[in-house]
């Protein structure tokens, strides 16, 4: 056998494995991040293949952000120094979308929040890579008086299923963010005085039971069960040196992808927000 033909034989029956860490984290403001001198650091700990980020609060020309070897897609909101999103990636993505499809928002009346339109706020990244769709997404707050909840609820969750079913008909998909949501009571450590309240609904919960109901899979839930795992933590009382937290960062992966996952993080040691990052691993 020719060595060429010989090599092509081996990779047929052990292909060629590509290990993607794709780490997620909500910094409650980029550039406060940058100030503190933790950005730098917090990339160089987890070496990620692709980092997307919720709540930047800044447009692209406000900071230093400048990582060697990563392509930078960002989704700053209308309103300045509020909310947005952005994805760094080691790979070029096929493309990037931002915002949730003009048909989807209209469709579910996205502009008529009384608070601002949430399709302007910077919410959502949908990057396409060769196996799967990456979105990121900073999911609307209840508020402590529940006063966005009907909306989050009615309008906002449903337009978020819609586009994510809709990528599912294209290809596998992976969803990371602040979902500003605890799902089960084992996601935060004091369920029962958190019922109704704002992040512990029942409105809230079913729209990421919607999303596991269509198929998704917990990343996080597939290798490590129980409380006391984190990533939010009020920065009142000491809660984080307490870890009296909230667990609402999430990875959720469709059902396709998700026996690709080996390995699903928090890293609650890494400092410079009031939550921390999250990772998953995919050998593709």
């Amino acid at each position: 056998m020719e060595p060429q033909a010989r090599s092509e034989g081996l990779q047929l029956l052990y292909p060629v494995v590509m290990t993607m860490r794709l780490v997620s984290w909500n910094v409650n403001g980029i550039r406060a991040v940058q100030r503190k001198g933790l950005f730098d650091p917090f990339v160089a700990s987890l070496e990620p293949d692709v980092i997307c980020l919720q709540e930047i609060k800044a447009q692209q020309a406000q900071t230093d952000c400048d990582l060697t070897g990563y392509e930078e897609h960002w989704h700053s909101a209308s309103k300045k120094g509020y909310s947005g999103t952005a994805i760094f990636s080691k790979t070029s993505p096929l493309s990037v979308q931002t915002g949730l499809p003009a048909r989807i928002a209209n469709r579910h009346r996205l502009a008529e929040d009384t608070f601002g339109n949430s399709n302007e706020e910077g919410r959502v990244i949908t990057a396409e890579f060769d196996d799967f769709f990456l979105v990121t997404v900073y999911t609307p707050n209840a508020k402590s008086d529940l006063s966005r909840l009907p909306v989050r609820h009615q309008q906002w969750d449903p337009a978020f299923l819609a586009h994510i079913k809709a990528l599912k008909k294209k290809k596998p998909v992976a969803i990371c963010g602040d979902l500003n949501v605890a799902h089960t009571p084992d996601d935060l450590a004091h369920p029962k005085p958190n019922l109704g309240k704002a992040g512990f609904t029942l409105e809230e919960r079913a729209g990421i039971q919607e999303l596991l109901d269509d198929g998704f899979v917990d990343t996080f839930r597939m290798f490590t069960q129980g409380n006391g795992h984190y990533t939010w933590w009020s920065n009142f009382s000491g809660a984080r040196e307490r870890n009296v937290g909230w667990r609402i960062d999430y990875f959720l992966v469709s059902s396709d992808l998700a026996p690709l996952v080996t390995q699903a993080e928090i890293h609650p040691g890494i400092m410079g927000s009031d939550h921390c990052p999250v990772s998953i691993t995919l050998d593709l």
